[in-house]
């Protein structure tokens, strides 16, 4: 299946800081371009890091008051993060406010893939680099959500074309496809059950598609040869053994 590309969804016209931009130079950069963060890059566009809103306010939030009492016990400095909070408190260059290393994402990567990588990471956005790990663009939750956009047509089509026709070689008049609002629903009979389980798998790997309703039923239960270890043969082989 081809699923679309990050390269495909990102902006390529993307705010850097390079290591020595001065912090309120980078403040000024994340209000002018309403931006939660920007990626720095070295003198040969190498992303080596993300400075964030977040990273400007720990630097806000570690700064000592003016009418604070001095800490009584030092021990708590020692901790990784009492000295991540330190360092925030005294920088004053994005390379110094930066988290590093950056979370990234290349280019021919899905959207799914970008979306996993960024829940897992709990981030906005995602600089996108090319093979020498060079930035060529950015990718934001904002850009990914609009996969949710395609028409139901669009989709039916494509269901139809990659997954129904190129996917399990079935006439296109053998199931029955319909999309309302994304949620895609199959009905018709297929000739294994296997072949319906990976028809709704494939069906809800499709770029746009938000839920899947399976109402196919099949000739023959070939699960039995499967818990057995035995994949049976034909065209969605390597699809089994994903499932």
């Amino acid at each position: 299946m081809r699923n679309q590309k990050v390269g495909s969804v990102m902006t390529t016209e993307v705010v850097r800081a390079d290591y020595g931009t001065p912090f309120k130079s980078v403040a000024r950069m994340l209000a002018e371009h309403r931006v939660s963060g920007l990626p720095v890059v070295d003198d040969d566009e190498r992303v080596i890091g993300v400075v964030s809103e977040t990273d400007l306010m720990l630097h806000q939030a570690a700064t000592p008051l003016a009418y604070e009492p001095p800490p009584r016990f030092r021990v708590a400095r020692l901790t990784p993060r009492a000295r991540r909070r330190a360092a925030k408190a005294r920088a004053r260059t994005a390379g110094r406010l930066m988290t590093a290393p950056a979370v990234s994402v290349h280019a021919e990567e899905t959207v799914v893939e970008a979306a996993r990588t960024m829940v897992e990471h709990r981030v906005n956005r995602l600089p996108v680099i090319d093979e020498d790990d060079r930035l060529i663009g950015i990718v934001t939750r904002h850009d990914l959500l609009q996969t949710f956009l395609r028409p139901d047509e669009e989709i039916r089509e494509k269901v139809i074309r990659e997954v129904l026709e190129r996917g399990l070689w079935l006439a296109t008049r053998s199931i029955d496809v319909t999309v309302t609002q994304g949620v895609v629903t199959l009905e018709g009979q297929m000739e294994r059950k296997s072949e319906t389980e990976i028809a709704v798998a494939m069906t809800r790997r499709t770029d746009g598609v938000v839920d899947v309703v399976n109402r196919l039923t099949h000739r023959f239960d070939d699960s039995a040869s499967r818990d057995e270890g035995r994949v049976p043969g034909g065209v969605a082989d390597d699809w089994l053994r994903r499932l």
